[in-house]
């Protein structure tokens, strides 16, 4: 049965207690417009953040700020140990060890490092420098190819085409359907012996689309290739274990799961990891240094040059603590009824389409849609005008969205804070889009 939009406050029940959860973020109970109510959906672009985030954080500078690895007074061991812990912590929920955890400033640095990898150790080689032991798999030759997907934040995507232009490797990509799926059925012809690198997303930022990992982990095994899996969309959403899921890199970003900005995170396999060469250099990556020349540490520290961000990190951690109370488990199926119910509203509505997969199967909280005769700017401005904050615009996903043959979007994302209501609430004020713009 199709929602009736004309009754914002339909029945059912979610597997979180959002009136709960909503009183742990005071942003959420500010007035936006001229007194509405904030009705957030935009968390996939970042989620808002729990006191307990946000204390953990302040109560670190009130404490125990200090520069970390190096001191010998009090402080500075307090802050090691600080940082250090929330590596074990955050480590622990992506079920990874945490001497494999790299921090970054956000993924986009975490997928540079990845791809930095391979440009760096062709130029050394190519000079017959020094690399770590196994930096061979690093190499690249012309003609060598590196494989991404469609669908694509530019993130995984830019540095894979610098790499290219740097080392004369060709990039490939897996195809979209118009369903917005993968078209895996190319796989096989994809994957060639030239195949080095597999880089794609878990969960498409503008689709929604739940991206199967096991035939890229498959088809790249058979050809020896490196694997780097973009979990920016995935690692807030459902339960997630590195070690099982196959693929060598792991990057996602803090502020997408209640964290704070300016943290990143890079999971690699302990053999990968040790086999590349670092990104950016300076001080407390190393192992020596003279006038001629100097050696790197061991990951994870190799790649974390200069001062790292405890303060982020200790943040990050308990973020981790508050998703783990409540569950990924049951933070999964929250967003599927949630999801379950934007998309049944907008298919009740007449010229109102979603891009992308137009059931809960094998997708995330990510909806993008287009209204007929109105671009998505206009769309978004009717809906802030009703308190409801969503995205517009190509999502740092230009390729899809051609590919979708849709210049634009606009997304509605939910999270752990919303319930029926905000989803309802946005079906209402969604419905007034064309009334507004006299579309037909």
């Amino acid at each position: 049965m199709s929602l009736d939009v004309t009754h914002p406050r339909a029945s059912g029940t979610t597997p979180l207690d959002v009136d709960a959860i909503r009183a742990d973020f005071p942003i959420l109970s500010r007035d936006v417009r001229g007194g509405g109510r904030l009705i957030y959906l935009d968390s996939a672009a970042t989620t808002q953040k729990p006191l307990s985030v946000l204390d953990a954080e302040r109560d670190y500078y009130l404490t125990s700020n200090a520069a970390v690895h190096r001191g010998a007074h009090q402080l500075a061991e307090e802050a090691t140990e600080a940082y250090e812990g929330a590596r074990e912590r955050i480590a622990r929920f992506v079920g990874g060890q945490p001497d494999d955890l790299v921090f970054t400033r956000n993924a986009t640095e975490s997928l540079n490092l990845a791809a930095y990898a391979f440009s760096n150790a062709t130029a050394k080689a190519a000079l017959g420098s020094a690399l770590p032991e196994g930096a061979d798999r690093f190499v690249l030759a012309e003609g060598d190819e590196i494989l991404v997907t469609q669908m694509e934040h530019h993130a995984n995507l830019v540095p894979w085409q610098e790499v290219c232009a740097k080392t004369g490797a060709v990039l490939r990509w897996v195809p979209l359907t118009p369903e917005g799926r993968l078209d895996l059925g190319e796989l096989d012809n994809l994957v060639t012996s030239k195949t080095r690198v597999i880089s794609f997303t878990h969960q498409s930022n503008l689709l929604g689309t739940i991206v199967p990992v096991e035939p890229f982990v498959r088809a790249a095994r058979s050809v020896g290739a490196v694997t780097v899996l973009d979990a920016c969309q995935s690692v807030p959403h459902m339960g997630m274990d590195v070690e099982k899921l196959g693929v060598d890199l792991v990057a996602w970003s803090g502020h997408k799961m209640l964290g704070p900005t300016g943290i990143g995170c890079l999971w690699g396999r302990s053999e990968i990891l040790a086999a590349m060469p670092p990104f950016i250099s300076g001080g407390s990556m190393i192992e020596m240094v003279t006038m001629e020349g100097s050696t790197f540490a061991e990951p994870p520290k190799r790649f974390e040059a200069g001062v790292p961000m405890v303060a982020q990190a200790v943040g990050l951690a308990a973020a981790c603590d508050y998703l783990d109370a409540l569950g990924m488990d049951r933070i999964t199926a929250h967003e599927s009824a949630l999801t379950a119910r934007a998309l049944e509203g907008i298919a009740a509505m007449d010229g109102v389409r979603v891009v992308g997969p137009t059931s809960t199967e094998e997708r995330g909280s990510a909806v993008s849609f287009v209204v007929d005769g109105v671009h998505p700017h206009d769309v978004g401005q009717v809906l802030d005008s009703s308190g409801v904050a969503v995205r517009v615009g190509h999502h740092c996903a230009w390729p899809g969205c051609r590919a979708m043959d849709v210049p634009a979007t606009t997304r509605m994302s939910t999270y752990i804070y919303n319930g029926l209501d905000d989803v309802d609430d946005f079906l209402q004020a969604l419905g007034r889009v064309r009334q507004v713009f006299g579309a037909h």
